[in-house]
């Protein structure tokens, strides 16, 4: 299997737990004597009893046999193993077929479709877990330290964090503290406790390899070596006061089976969308109707930035809180109410984590210069899709010589520029040299040349001419409505 992040209980070769021996700390003169040995046996006494096992089962909705059971027996099943270990979400894998055999009584429809982890956060039977543990299942279960086995309901799931609050009925249960993950520094020990491949209650400890790693879900991850197989997904993981820092949720693998990266939702974050599940059942997430990309060295040094800092604005959505407060393709957000923004999941997470209808001011950088632009905020849509064609390109002119970039541009029509709401952009017809080995393409539409608009192809090659060609050069490019910086090195 490829090199990917994936979740951990079943929605790709994956594994959900922590399970390994941890590394040793190197000692140095200046260690503290309080981090020369960990002992967890105290700190698993008080947290064990708030850790659950969480079973979960489905109902079969494939075609029925002749005997009225779906499918083929589950115990000529050759797939039940590998379903067992994974869970049952890996694409393309047949869904498990109860045994025809088995004795009457019950729900005989019923099949199991997976196990995972979760713990008590409060006294009256809320517990945080996995979305990708709960989600599709039509019966949960929750098994208790005492062997105590209670039925659990669905109080609401995110996908897009991989959270989810589910319930059982009753009182007095055990809860687990929670922590400060900003406070957590890289070689710090943590542990978890779970159920990998079923085995209930299972403790595992490592270290913090890296805080606020970005795997693509734009959350602020927590990486640690704690080993993780399936079935812990859901699962806390705790610092050695035994507080919950984080929830057990991803691994990096190239097998499906743990190699030493795992990652955890902060807990604050988990607790942030579970407080919204609780009262309403959903998640509502500011909405500012931008796509957006991360600021490059090269983008940085071009436009005078400094160091690489913000997200580019590559796209603005109409009738957006953006386009309505005249955000503008190439913005660079550098702040957000006066906080910093480091890259593009970090304007994401911030926008994000602010309720809909809370009015923001954004510090820009736009054409050399800061300026705020205020706006309020819209809810996030569940879905959006923002596609454009792209566009055949004219021909070069007769005799017409490529700049020192390697670039010849014409000027773009007046309907050309009404649809791409801009007054001047010339389009690239053809492409050599320093603009080629950037990546610029015939087609693309160039808006500024090093923070300066372009008005026209005579007054682009003008400026060209004129830049110092010993440095970065920096445009600005519009690729079938997708805005975006690209450096050029003019020199190699």
């Amino acid at each position: 299997m490829k090199t990917q992040v994936t979740r951990l209980f079943g929605a790709a070769l994956l594994g959900a737990g922590l399970l390994a021996a941890g590394p040793a700390l190197a000692q140095g003169a200046a260690t503290p004597a309080r981090t020369a040995f960990v002992d967890f046996a105290e700190v698993v006494e008080r947290a064990d009893p708030a850790v659950v096992n969480i079973r979960t089962t489905e109902r079969p909705r494939g075609p029925r046999g002749p005997q009225g059971a779906p499918g083929a027996p589950g115990e000529q099943d050759p797939f039940e193993l590998f379903r067992r270990f994974f869970g049952p979400d890996v694409p393309n894998m047949p869904r498990p077929q109860p045994n025809p055999r088995a004795p009457r009584g019950g729900n005989q429809d019923e099949v199991p479709r997976g196990v995972g982890s979760g713990f008590f956060i409060s006294a009256d039977g809320f517990i945080l877990t996995n979305h990708h543990v709960v989600n599709g299942a039509d019966e949960i279960y929750v098994t208790l330290t005492d062997k105590r086995e209670l039925k659990a309901r669905v109080i609401g799931s995110d996908e897009r964090t991989d959270v989810a609050l589910i319930k059982v009925e009753g009182t007095g249960f055990p809860r687990l503290p929670i922590g400060d993950p900003g406070k957590l520094r890289k070689g710090e020990w943590v542990m978890a406790i779970g159920s990998p491949f079923g085995l209930e209650n299972t403790v595992t400890a490592g270290v913090v390899s890296a805080k606020s790693r970005d795997t693509g879900d734009f959350l602020p991850f927590i990486q640690t070596d704690v080993a993780v197989n399936p079935g812990n997904s859901g699962g806390p993981l705790l610092n050695t006061r035994g507080e919950v820092v984080g929830i057990n949720s991803q691994i990096f693998t190239r097998s499906g089976g743990y190699q030493g990266i795992s990652f955890a939702i902060p807990i604050d974050e988990a607790i942030r969308v579970s407080d919204q599940l609780r009262a309403s059942g959903r998640v509502s997430r500011g909405f500012l109707g931008v796509t957006l990309d991360d600021v490059t060295k090269d983008v940085a040094e071009g436009l005078g930035l400094g160091k690489p800092q913000g997200a580019v604005v590559i796209n603005v959505a109409a009738n957006t809180p953006a386009a309505k407060a005249g955000l503008q393709e190439g913005d660079i957000v550098l702040r957000v109410d006066g906080r910093l923004v480091e890259n593009r999941a970090e304007l994401v997470r911030q926008i994000a984590n602010i309720r809909p209808g809370t009015k923001i001011t954004l510090q820009v950088w736009r054409a050399g210069k800061t300026r705020d632009v205020t706006l309020t905020l819209a809810e996030r849509p569940a879905e959006q899709t923002a596609q454009r064609g792209g566009e055949t390109p004219p021909k070069a002119p007769d005799n017409a010589k490529a700049n020192e970039l390697g670039l010849i541009t014409v000027d773009l029509s007046d309907a050309r520029r009404k649809e791409l709401r801009i007054k001047g952009g010339v389009q690239v017809v053809s492409v050599d040299g320093a603009a080629e080995r950037a990546g610029l393409r015939a087609g693309d539409v160039l808006l500024q040349f090093n923070n300066q608009e372009i008005l026209s192809a005579a007054q682009f090659n003008e400026l060209v001419a004129k830049a110092d060609l010993r440095k970065t050069i920096v445009v600005l490019v519009n690729r079938n409505g997708a805005v975006n910086y690209v450096p050029i090195r003019p020199s190699r």
